[in-house]
Parts: C-alpha cells; structure tokens; sequence
C-alpha cells in the first residue's frame, strides 16, 4: 500500500499530474456521478450559448444588411431628368447646339504638325480656322478633320490670309453638317458671357467658360516664324480657359452664336502667342485669350470662299515701326503717291495719334485700328505735325492679301 501523501493530493490527481487545474474543485468519492453529469450540462450550455450566438449574430447582420427582410435602394433621380439650369442660355445648352459644328483640325507635313479646331460654315464643308494650324500642311502635307461625333475626313485648303490669320478648309462627300450660327461682334459687350470651345492639348470637345474681359486689344497673331507675315487683330479678350489646340474654335455668346474665333493667348512669361501648334506657344492659360472678333473673321471667309483671297485696308504709308515716342510716325518717304494717305495730305514725319477719336500709340495699334474696318471707310485721323495737332479725313484703300 503506497505510503501516505503528505500533502493531501487526491490519488486521482497525484496519478496523473499534467491534468492538474489549481482552480478545479474537488469532488467527493460520492458525487462523482453528479460531477460528470454537471460536467456534460456544462458542456451542453457552453454549445448551446455557441450556436445561440452564431444564429444571433446571423441575424443581426442580416438585419443590419437588409432591414428586416426589406431591400435596401439608394435614392436617385430618373434617367434624362433635366437639371434647374440647363435652360436656353445656360452653359450646358450652348454647349449641346455648338458641339455638332465643331471641328478638331489635324495638319501634318514638311516636317511639322500641329491640332486646332475649326467651325462649319455651311452644309458645303466649308470650315473657318486659323491661319496658323494650317500653315504646316504647306502645298503637300495632308489635313483632317474629326468631328464630334468621331467620323474623320480629310479637307483642302480654299484660301488663308496670314494677315489677318484666318484660312478656310474645305471637306467634301460628307453630309448632315450642322453650320453654326454667327453672331455680331459690335453687339458684345464687356462682362458679357462667353463659351469658348476646343481641342486643348487635343482633348476635343472641351468647354470652358468666362466673360469678354476686354473689347479692342491690340495683339498680334501667327507669324511667328521667319518669312511670315505677322496677324495684327483687333481682338476680344476673354479669361475663358484657352489652350494649345484651341486655336480657330469658335467663342460663343449666350445665345449660341459665334462672336469671335479663338486666336492667342497670353503667357506667364508676358508674349503673346497662338495656342494652336504643337510647335508654337505651349504655355497654358493663365486667363488672358483672345479672339477675332467674328465680323473681321466673316468679312475675310466670304472673300476666301469666293475669291480664294483676302483683301485688307490700308492707308497708303509706311510706319517707322522703331519710333518710341508716342503714336505711329510716318516714314520719310513712307507716303505712296496717290494713294489714300497721299490724298487726305499726309507727309512724311506725320506722327498719327488717334483713329476716330481712339487713341494710338505704337504703329502696332495703328495697324490693327485700321484693320478692324474694310476697305471704302472713312476714318478721320488725329496728326501731329511741327508741333501742332490736326485731323485728316481719309477713305481706306485696299490691298490683295496672300
């Protein structure tokens, strides 16, 4: 018989020790049945509070999911519901009448290429541009026109006039052309609404939109190159968003009509320059761009249309384009003879100093002064000569542009 265990370990226990629990509680030799049965309830509570559990939290996800069998919908307005704002006027309605008349223009050739966009002009294919985004094509490059609905087609050059940078290119067999309409440059007005459309950085379809900031900014457009001749425009100023590849698109009243054809932009770096080749100005828009005003640019496409040549006005002198006082200087021996200036008495060393009451005060300004009207119109002239101010009348002639 084993000898007495000194520290009163149950036999059971002492016989098998890796089932020691310190917190277990030691039954009676005579409740050994009841333990077992306490035991196996025990058990049978713990699955009982494991199942309970799982189906409890079976449940409240699927009541937290599905709100007591019911599904759950998020709110949502119906298909084709129009909102508040898009009435006649608004941005998104001049938007949908403008973009089926809206060109992207790809050129290539000589070496160049370049992304612009263009206007329809009519049911013909006649379309108006730039100057510019066409010049790289040269005699041989080719031209393609994608419109908004993706179909593409390749154009011909019908005229272009780097003067006043506006060229027309023609596409043909294509049919269901929508024209857009022109509006009247006269009518705008600072602080009026505008839309200015395009294919920036080739992105076609792009809408931005702003006011006319300014009316009769005195810039120059294309030419940049040697050899060119340099744009002198008249133009409509506007901080709608105008980028390379925005060049020739049209800037929108909020009527929907045409007032003006995007042109060039103003850099951070203080040059002006066109927006449109990809190998000319890339600066971005930093809120300064402007447009030929659309009756310049209509007057010029009918011509290009009709004739496949523009005609400017002039005044029969030339400018001493390096004077730094104040005002277009005539040249010595810078007056034709017989020509307009001649016969309204203009002599060389004129300094001209107003146009219709409007201030000059470079022979840049002048240049675009008297481009922004046709030829036959009578303009009377502010001059200083030998100290003294007097007015001149004179009726503008005209010149064949290439």
């Amino acid at each position: 018989m084993p000898a007495p265990d000194p520290c009163g370990t149950p036999p059971s226990v002492a016989a098998e020790p890796w089932r020691y629990d310190p917190w277990a509680v030691v039954a009676e030799p005579q409740a050994a049945g009841v333990s077992a049965r306490r035991r196996r309830v025990v058990g049978g509570a713990v699955l009982v509070a494991l199942v309970a559990g799982g189906v409890g939290g079976g449940v409240g996800a699927w009541l937290q999911r599905d709100g007591f069998g019911r599904t759950l919908n998020l709110p949502q307005a119906a298909a084709g519901e129009r909102p508040a704002d898009r009435v006649p006027g608004s941005v998104s309605w001049i938007a949908a009448r403008a973009l089926p008349g809206v060109v992207t223009i790809h050129v290539s050739g000589s070496g160049e290429s370049g992304t612009g966009t263009g206007c329809v002009l009519d049911k013909q294919g006649h379309i108006l541009t730039n100057n510019h985004v066409v010049q790289p094509a040269g005699q041989t490059g080719s031209i393609t026109v994608t419109f908004n609905g993706g179909e593409t087609a390749r154009a011909t050059v019908v005229g272009r006039d780097s003067g006043y940078d506006l060229a027309v290119i023609k596409v043909s067999g294509v049919s269901g052309l929508t024209p857009l309409p022109l509006g009247n440059s006269d009518s705008v007005h600072v602080g009026d609404s505008v839309v200015a459309i395009g294919a920036p950085f080739d992105l076609p379809g792009t809408v931005t939109t702003g006011i006319i900031s300014a009316k009769e900014r005195p810039i120059t457009a294309g030419g940049k190159q040697e050899g060119t001749d340099i744009s002198y425009v008249d133009a409509l100023q506007t901080d709608a968003a105008i980028n390379p590849g925005n060049s020739g698109g049209p800037l929108m009243d909020s009527a929907g009509r045409v007032v003006g054809i995007n042109s060039a932009i103003r850099s951070a770096g203080g040059t002006s320059g066109e927006p449109g080749q990809s190998g000319g100005t890339q600066g971005g828009s930093i809120g300064l761009g402007f447009a030929i005003p659309v009756n310049q640019a209509r007057r010029v496409a009918e011509q290009l249309i009709n004739t496949g040549r523009a005609t400017h006005p002039v005044i029969g002198v030339t400018l001493d384009m390096a004077y730094t006082g104040d005002g277009a200087r005539v040249n010595t021996k810078g007056v034709t003879p017989g020509g307009p200036g001649d016969k309204a008495g203009l002599r060389p060393g004129d300094v001209i100093g107003a146009v219709d009451g409007v201030r000059v005060h470079n022979g840049q300004e002048l240049i675009v002064r008297i481009r922004s009207h046709r030829p036959g119109d009578r303009l009377r002239l502010t001059i200083g000569r030998d100290g003294r101010e007097q007015t001149a009348a004179l009726t503008l002639g005209s010149a064949g542009a290439g």
